[in-house]
């Protein structure tokens, strides 16, 4: 098996837990909840940073900010009108990038989640069923 297929299967199989349960196993030099909570806030700056110089370095992307209007006549048409001020695509650099600071992040967060003992799977599904739930209404 080659690396790419080995990647496919890992994409196919890799679950949540195992991902948390990978982390646990991995996690020595950061294992204080000190460490844990900066380190998510240093990855949290390094995701801002990636995406910025995407746009300001790159180019890859532009940021062009206006300001959204909320006056329709529902939450609907407010949803379909809103804008992500993103135009264009990353490039294959940026979004190696953009990845490798994600990870990192949801390697903190899995850590943060195994120190207060509190299932990663369970906090998705939860907020998925108030998501599903609630609809355009969980105004998130």
């Amino acid at each position: 098996m080659d690396l790419n297929e080995n990647v496919i299967s890992i994409k196919k199989n890799l679950n949540m837990d195992d991902f948390q349960n990978q982390v646990d196993d991995v996690l020595i030099r950061h294992k204080s909840i000190l460490d844990i909570i900066t380190k998510l806030d240093e990855y949290t700056a390094r995701i801002n940073r990636a995406v910025i110089k995407s746009a300001t370095s790159c180019g890859c992307i532009e940021i062009n900010a206006t300001k959204q209007n909320y006056n329709r006549d529902s939450l609907e048409e407010i949803k379909n009108s809103l804008e992500s001020h993103v135009e264009g695509s990353l490039c294959p650099g940026c979004r190696e990038i953009l990845e490798e600071e994600i990870g990192a992040y949801l390697f903190y967060l899995a850590a943060l989640c195994n120190t207060l003992d509190v299932n990663m799977s369970d906090a998705m599904l939860r907020e998925y069923s108030n998501t599903k739930a609630l609809g355009i209404f969980s105004l998130k």
